[in-house]
């Protein structure tokens, strides 16, 4: 009888040898580390950001002339928040000069004697920057243009200009139904062009070719 005692006393003080106790279970689920944690996440890089510089054929932001008038700023910030837009087509700038045509032929004489024969003179040559100011141009997205955003693009022009203080006066609007891919409001000195992309390459990029 003895002797069967003996190997479950041995098997017993080896179990409770093995089995950690309640102290130590508590100080392994409650470790504190001594060594401070590292000042950085692991999973932030600790080299530094290399900022790639925008490709050449990207437009960049667009610096408005500092003597623009404020309905024009304004009228400007409006269109860079539409949906209808491509961004990177929406200017302003001043009109394109035009280039001055060929002096003007002499009278034709009349009479048998030929006389009247006078010189009509070169025509004129000051102020030949077109009747605005300043010109606004935007694109709306392709494919659009047939449904709407023109139209769209047209009402909010016209709303934010009859809201500023004062209003900038407009001419009634056209009760028309398609702009054929151009719209025009002219607000006296300066004009606003909503156009759809093929209107503007053939009108608007290509000026040195008219």
């Amino acid at each position: 009888m003895q002797a069967l005692r003996r190997p479950a006393q041995r098997t017993a003080i080896a179990l409770v040898a093995r089995t950690p106790s309640s102290a130590t279970a508590f100080r392994r689920r409650h470790f504190v580390s001594d060594v401070a944690p590292p000042a950085r996440p692991w999973f932030i890089d600790s080299e530094p950001i290399n900022h790639r510089e925008p490709p050449p054929h990207l437009p960049k932001s667009h610096e408005l002339p500092p003597d623009l008038p404020a309905p024009v700023k304004e009228l400007f910030h409006t269109l860079s928040q539409s949906p209808f837009l491509e961004l990177p087509t929406l200017e302003v700038k001043e009109p394109s000069l035009i280039p001055p045509g060929p002096p003007l032929p002499k009278t034709i004489p009349k009479g048998r004697r030929g006389r009247g024969r006078t010189y009509s003179g070169e025509g004129i040559q000051d102020d030949q920057g077109g009747i605005w100011n300043w010109v606004v141009t935007a694109q709306v997205k392709e494919g659009t243009e047939n449904r709407g955003s023109i139209e769209a693009v047209v009402r909010l022009v016209r709303r934010t200009l009859l809201k500023m203080h004062p209003p900038v006066p407009l001419p009634r609007s056209a009760k028309r139904r398609g702009y054929y891919g151009w719209a025009m409001v002219d607000a006296g000195n300066f004009a606003v062009h909503i156009l759809s992309q093929e209107a503007r390459q053939k009108y608007f990029l290509n000026q040195s070719q008219w």
